[in-house]
């Protein structure tokens, strides 16, 4: 359990092999820096020890030799503690993006169970604020780390040479030192951890919060928020105060070692002193190398507070990088650009505990052995009453869930022969909520495909009557929409009909993509829906009864079951269907 709690030093050095190998070249010129660097400070004071004694000595010309030397070395090291910080700050920048990335890319792929179980907010606090506790590990630490234990090293040695049993005395302190540290290392990640799980708890409140605030602001919820908000600041205050205590441990026995160190030293000096085991220069080169060694060991005694941080921030990457999506792109079927035939066969399937659907509590069976099949270039209407499976429906057939039993073909392909990018990119999804992003209007239409030129861009407005709307806008394509797109909701919509417009898809699922829409903005999607269905299959999940006139076949679900399959024209005929019994009474009232 404690291996689990605390990473090894050897996962320090994996994430450094991995992010950092392909910047080698800035890090050995880095490494040649800080060892020219280190070499050059602890030179400075035997240079010192030699001009007292040449002032001692009466040597004069070797005092002004002696002092530009020093100057010269001090000026060296400066410089090259300018370009070691710029390096290291440049590598660890590097690093931490290409891991970001990486970090990005993996959630993008894992499935839906996940990300219906995860706040938004948590994963900005893993994705920016763990990899941005590591980049201070990359950056400043590692660099810090290496010069520190060089210069460290180096003085203890320059100790040794002018005495060895100062050495071998400073020695001792120094291994108790870093073992006390690595014990305080050790107890503190866990406290650090439970810090960051909060930090990120915290903003997923304030995010998932935020998000809702038309109803929060509209239904007094304020309240409410603010009590969650304090609850969970509360939490996040006493988990880092538990978690400073333990951090800044490290720092005390950096310190009190260091004073102990020094303590030593001094008696050392005025007992060799007396004793004319070394001169006066040498008395003060062992003063000053002792003295150059508090930087160092406050430093190590600090970074190992970021030593914690990291080491947290890297258990809970490494806990995140470990999952992996049920869904497995493991298919070679690409789907033909013309319209899919669509076939089920005893589909079943039950959301997993963590997550609820939007349609009902987690656990229930939201599809139970489902089977039709709609031949390419029909159109479908699917009905039923709120958590009946429709949009379950939907979610299976892009393989954003895979069915407990049953199978699902396209083309006559099962979903998991098809290769996902084939797959999302035959089949288009128009929902109710429309992602604008605040980004150009280029950008939004075809979803950053560069690929798509401007020409279909305006046309795919002109099909849904979004001329008017385009013209209005100050710099065309390049209008820049604001966050939430400072859009209608029915233009909103309309702009989602026209992103599929551009995807041509083979199959087309409008998931009550009318039901923004005013009867006015409905016209206005009529021409638009006359070209999508045209070469296409097409299912239509709807409350109106306007919207499934277009519909070659009805299907109602009730419970995940389907009651009722057959021909529009028939059932509407057939005074004892339920589809002509919704006519009847009006679907909108039958459905709500």
């Amino acid at each position: 359990m404690k291996e689990q709690m605390t990473p090894r030093i050897e996962s320090y050095g994996s994430l450094l092999h991995t992010y950092v190998r392909p910047y080698w070249r800035r890090a050995a010129a880095l490494l040649l820096l800080l060892l020219g660097g280190a070499g050059l400070t602890l030179l400075s004071p035997r240079i010192l020890a030699a001009f007292i004694d040449a002032v001692f000595g009466g040597a004069s010309e070797n005092t002004l030799r002696l002092g530009a030397l020093f100057l010269a070395i001090a000026l060296t090291n400066q410089a090259i503690t300018v370009v070691t910080d710029y390096l290291g700050t440049d590598i660890g920048l590097r690093a931490t993006n290409r891991l970001r990335t990486d970090l990005m890319l993996h959630c993008l792929r894992l499935d839906m169970d996940f990300h219906s179980s995860t706040t938004p907010g948590v994963l900005i606090e893993r994705i920016d604020g763990d990899v941005g506790k590591l980049n201070q590990f990359l950056s400043n630490f590692a660099v810090l780390l290496i010069k520190n234990v060089l210069l460290i090293g180096g003085a203890l040695i320059a100790i040794s040479v002018i005495d060895w049993r100062a050495g071998l005395a400073l020695s001792g302190f120094v291994v108790i030192a870093l073992g006390a540290l690595e014990l305080s290392r050790r107890s503190a990640i866990p406290r650090v951890r439970v810090e960051r799980e909060t930090s990120a708890q915290l903003f997923g409140v304030v995010e998932e919060r935020l998000a809702g605030i038309e109803d929060m602001q509209a239904n007094g919820g304020a309240a409410y928020v603010m009590r969650r908000f304090v609850e969970q600041s509360r939490l996040w205050a006493r988990a880092s105060i538990i978690a400073h205590v333990y951090g800044a441990s490290s720092w005390q026995i950096a310190n009190l070692v260091y004073t102990l160190g020094l303590t030593l030293t001094l008696g050392l000096i005025v007992w060799l002193v007396r004793g004319g085991a070394i001169t006066i220069g040498a008395a003060y080169a062992l003063y000053r190398y002792v003295e150059l060694m508090r930087w160092p060991i406050n430093q190590i005694g600090r970074q190992v507070q970021d030593l914690q941080q990291a080491g947290a921030a890297l258990l809970r990457l490494r806990e995140l990088f470990v999952l992996e999506s049920r869904i497995h792109d493991t298919g070679t079927v690409i789907l033909p650009p013309a319209a899919v035939d669509v076939m089920l066969r005893d589909v079943s399937f039950t959301y997993p505990d963590a997550e609820t659907s939007g349609e009902a509590p987690a656990g229930r069976a939201m599809i139970q052995e489902l089977s039709f099949h709609l031949p390419a270039g029909r159109v479908l209407g699917l009905l039923g009453r709120t958590g009946s499976g429709k949009t379950t429906l939907t979610r299976l057939l892009l393989r954003f869930y895979t069915p407990n039993c049953g199978q699902i073909c396209l083309d006559g392909s099962a979903l998991h022969d098809i290769a996902l990018p084939s797959l999302r990119e035959r089949v288009g999804l128009v929902t109710q909520d429309v992602s604008i992003f605040n980004a150009s209007v280029r950008a939004n239409l075809s979803l950053f495909d560069p690929a798509i030129p401007d020409e279909r861009m305006v046309a795919a407005l002109a099909d849904v009557e979004l001329s008017d709307w385009f013209r209005s806008l100050p710099h065309g394509l390049d209008t820049v929409l604001p966050p939430g797109g400072g859009m209608s909701g029915g233009q909103a919509q309309l702009l989602a009909v026209a992103r599929v417009l551009l995807k041509d898809p083979g199959l087309v699922i409008l998931d009550e993509a009318s039901s923004r829409l005013d009867p006015a903005t409905e016209q206005h999607l009529e021409h638009a829906l006359r070209r999508l269905f045209q070469g296409r299959t097409v299912i239509i999940i709807a409350h109106r009864l306007q919207t499934v006139q277009r519909a070659d076949a009805i299907l109602i679900l009730e419970q995940g079951r389907c009651v009722e399959w057959g021909q529009r024209a028939a059932l509407a005929a057939d005074p004892d269907s339920r589809f002509a019994q919704l006519m009847r009474v009006g679907m909108e009232d039958a459905l709500a």
